[in-house]
């Protein structure tokens, strides 16, 4: 790998974002719109501020998982991902490029939404603004280094989406959202354990309420970042040139 052909990919990706409006509202804007949809439903309830880091946690990582996965496809779909290897552009090049792009527009994201839950929504948080943003970025890029992964096997946009309900919907559904996970049947809890979004839900929540110290905090930072570097990996070794 080569960090000036590493940055030359993350260049090109967010100069070809940056010429798509409809790409960057889905990105930046889409996620607050949600978390105000929600905070709008529960404004005579006090479920908001319960559930409110937990869907910080969550949009952000949807919408991450979508626009990577089926832009990394497209690229391969088309031709374009078999033109750059054919250069002295290896994969683990490629997939650090993305990672690094879409990293910085995580980075915008989680600022937008965090920024638009606490002060426009009314979301109380107890602990620290800045820890809740760096659980929010974290939180982020795992979305879109999963989104890697899943268009590393997926020969359509279609099949993308598919990949949903197998990646992203049981972490929705263990991660805590509906019913603690401490609650869940036997069996249910352990796998929720394992569950990537299930640690940044739980570090959300534990810097919302005070609950935790920096320590735990850190911990869960260090969960999401072994998966984070774990699908990168993965991604770089299973990428194909070109969908047949």
């Amino acid at each position: 790998m080569n960090p000036q052909r590493t940055l030359a990919t993350a260049g090109r990706i967010l100069s070809q974002i940056r010429h798509d409006p409809r790409t960057i509202g889905l990105l930046l804007i889409v996620p607050s719109l949600l978390i105000g949809l929600v905070a709008w439903i529960f404004s005579d309830t006090d479920t908001f501020s319960v559930i409110g880091p937990s869907m910080i946690a969550l949009f952000p990582f949807i919408v991450m998982f979508l626009v990577t996965s089926i832009t990394t496809l497209r690229e391969r779909r088309t031709g374009t991902l078999e033109r750059l290897l054919s250069m002295p552009l290896g994969k683990g090049d490629l997939i650090l490029g993305y990672t690094l792009a879409f990293g910085l527009l995580a980075v915008l994201q989680s600022s937008i939404a965090v920024g638009f839950a606490v002060w426009v929504c009314g979301l109380t948080i107890e602990g620290s603004i800045w820890l809740l943003l760096a659980v929010a970025v974290a939180d982020a890029i795992l979305g879109t280094t999963l989104g890697l992964l899943a268009s590393a096997f997926a020969n359509t946009e279609f099949q993308v989406v598919q990949f949903m309900p197998v990646i992203v919907f049981p972490q929705i559904l263990l991660g805590g959202i509906f019913i603690a996970r401490s609650d869940l049947p036997p069996g249910l809890q352990e796998i929720s354990d394992w569950l990537p979004l299930s640690h940044a839900i739980d570090a959300m929540q534990a810097v919302a309420t005070d609950s935790h110290d920096a320590a735990y905090i850190g911990g869960e930072l260090l969960i999401l970042g072994a998966w984070i570097i774990g699908a990168i990996v993965v991604g770089s070794v299973t990428l194909r040139r070109r969908t047949p």
